[in-house]
């Protein structure tokens, strides 16, 4: 049975034959996340939670400039007090944390860039299939001055080791594909969208021919190995970044398209 796609243009939603289909749909701003598609995203996994049906999930960006680049820097500009960076984090968190404990295996096909918010939805998922073009990576140091969630950060060093999650951030580099593939960030690499839509389908349909308790199980078990640091861990690191003088330069620099002076404080 097919369900339709969902009314909300930035977040296309499908179902066909139990594979279920999310594209972050909004290509002229290279697939940034609006606070909007996050909470429909969440709300996606809660459904396929309840629906025995849906066996396997995958993620895409429409085009192939961009899988997703983040969230809308825009949306920052509502930010006034202590307790809005906090409740931005907690609000994330709760999506990626639901993304991550979606019961089906889930697959991010990944076209060109996958940077900030879009590499920490990336690496809440099972497995990732990327391109020649695919580039991965947090540039925050270069542009906003902020910093990652305690679970983002967590999940990366669990992907590639503290080393490599510190190369990245301190240097603000997007990892290309090839190494993404021996860093653990990718699992597999195909030449172009053509045939990445195509191998992430034929993924979906082979992990949804399984036994869904072992891949339920395996999922969980690694999730819970994982160790994860909670927000309480973190508070006082988000409130340095998101309350200080170089996020708001960051902020603004990066939307007049100009290069931040960073002043450290």
């Amino acid at each position: 049975m097919n369900a339709p796609t969902t009314t909300n243009e930035d977040l296309l939603y499908s179902v066909t034959d139990g594979i279920a289909r999310i594209t972050f749909n909004r290509p002229q701003a290279r697939n940034a996340m609006t606070f909007a598609m996050y909470d429909r995203m969440a709300e996606i996994c809660q459904e396929i939670n309840a629906d025995r049906s849906i066996k396997a999930l995958i993620l895409t960006g429409a085009g192939d400039k961009a899988f997703a680049s983040g969230t809308d820097i825009s949306q920052f500009r509502a930010f006034k007090t202590a307790q809005d960076a906090l409740d931005y984090e907690a609000r994330i968190d709760r999506v990626l944390g639901t993304l991550e404990q979606c019961r089906v295996p889930v697959i991010a096909a990944i076209a060109g860039a996958c940077t900030g918010g879009g590499a920490g939805i990336a690496a809440c998922c099972d497995l990732r299939i990327g391109t020649e073009t695919t580039r991965i990576g947090f540039p925050i140091a270069r542009t906003l001055g902020n910093c990652l969630s305690m679970s983002n950060i967590s999940r990366v060093v669990s992907l590639v080791g503290p080393a490599h999650t510190k190369d990245m951030i301190f240097k603000a580099r997007l990892v290309e594909a090839q190494e993404a593939l021996s860093l653990g960030l990718l699992t597999e690499i195909v030449p172009d969208l053509e045939t990445l839509q195509r191998r992430a389908d034929e993924t979906a349909k082979l992990v949804a021919s399984h036994a869904p308790l072992t891949l339920e199980a395996t999922k969980e078990a690694v999730r819970r190995i994982r160790r994860t640091l909670s927000r309480e861990e973190g508070e006082d690191l988000i409130l340095k970044a998101y309350m200080s003088e170089d996020f708001r330069e960051g902020m603004d620099a990066f939307l007049n398209k100009r290069t931040p002076v960073w002043k450290g404080k």
